[in-house]
C-alpha cells in the first residue's frame, strides 16, 4: 500500500490525506492512482458516509509534479497529457462529483493547477486563512484541466474564472470566500476541527438522500427546466422509499432528533 496518500476512517468519516508534505503534496502518478482507488473503495463501502480530502503539512496541493511530466516527454516532445488526464485526473474528479456521499475539501494551504481542481470538486469547501488559489496552467503554456473549465465558471462566474485562467492571478482565502469559490474560511488551527464537525453532521445525515441531491444538481446544471423537474420527481420517489425518510417523518411527528442510518 502506498503512503503517498493516507486514509483514516472514524465514525463513518473517511479522511484522505495527500501525503508528500516536502513537495506541498504535488501529485505523482502513484498518488493519482492511489487516490482514484481510494475513492472507488469509498463509494462501495457502506460504512463510509462522508469523505474529507486534505493535504499533509502546509500545502493542499500545487498540482502535477512537473518533474514526472517532463520525464515522460523529454525525448519525444509528446508529454501524453490527454491520456494521462483520461486515466487519472478525469476519473478522480468524476468520482468526487458523482460520489453518492458528501465530500468536503479541507484546503490547508496552496491549491494550484490540478490541485485547485481537486479542491473545487468536492461538495463543500472549507479553507484555512492561509490558503491560496491559483490557475497556474497558463504560466507553463497549458490550458486548465481536471475539470477547471467546468467547475470554475459555475462557482464564480465566467468573467472571474477567465481572469484567473488567463492571467494566472493568485487569490487569497478571503477573496475566494467573497467570490463564492469556498463555503467557509477559518483560522488555520481550527480548520480540521471545523471540517470534522461538518463531516460528522453529514455522516449522521440521510446518506441516500444526500446522494440524490448531488445527482439532481449535477443533472440540472445542463438540463432544461422541464427535464430537471421530471428528474427531481424520479429522485424524490426513490428518496421517499428509503428507511431514512420513514425515520425522518417519525422523528418529526415525535418531536425528536432523527437517527438516520444511511439506508
Amino acid at each position: 500500500m502506498t503512503d503517498t496518500i493516507l486514509q483514516e476512517a472514524d465514525g463513518g468519516i473517511l479522511t484522505i490525506t495527500l501525503n508528500r508534505p516536502d513537495k506541498l503534496n504535488a501529485l505523482t502518478d502513484e498518488m493519482l492512482h492511489a487516490l482514484k482507488d481510494a475513492l472507488k473503495q469509498a463509494k462501495r463501502d457502506d460504512s463510509v458516509r462522508a469523505i474529507v480530502l486534505t493535504g499533509a503539512g502546509r500545502g493542499f496541493c500545487p498540482g502535477q509534479d512537473l518533474g514526472s511530466a517532463h520525464e515522460r516527454g523529454a525525448d519525444s516532445g509528446d508529454f501524453g497529457y490527454g491520456d494521462h488526464l483520461r486515466e487519472t485526473y478525469n476519473p478522480i474528479i468524476l468520482g468526487m462529483r458523482t460520489m453518492p456521499k458528501p465530500v468536503i475539501s479541507a484546503i490547508n494551504g496552496v491549491a494550484a493547477g490540478a490541485g485547485m481542481s481537486l479542491a473545487l470538486a468536492p461538495d463543500y469547501r472549507i479553507a484555512a486563512e492561509s490558503a491560496t488559489f491559483l490557475q497556474a496552467f497558463v504560466k507553463v503554456g497549458l490550458i486548465p484541466d481536471s475539470g477547471s473549465t467546468w467547475l470554475l465558471p459555475r462557482l464564480i462566474g465566467e468573467a472571474r474564472a477567465m481572469e484567473m485562467m488567463l492571467t494566472g492571478r493568485r487569490i487569497d482565502a478571503a477573496t475566494a470566500l467573497e467570490w463564492g469559490l469556498v463555503n467557509e474560511v477559518v483560522p488555520d488551527d481550527e480548520l480540521m476541527d471545523r471540517v470534522q464537525t461538518l463531516a460528522k453532521q453529514f455522516a449522521e445525515g440521510p446518506t441516500k438522500a444526500i446522494g440524490y441531491i448531488k445527482q439532481g444538481v449535477m443533472y440540472a446544471s445542463d438540463a432544461p427546466l422541464e427535464d430537471a423537474l421530471a428528474y427531481e420527481a424520479d429522485l424524490q420517489d426513490m428518496a421517499g422509499r428509503t428507511a431514512d425518510h420513514v425515520e425522518g417523518l417519525n422523528a418529526f411527528f415525535e418531536k425528536r432528533q432523527a437517527n438516520f442510518k444511511g439506508e
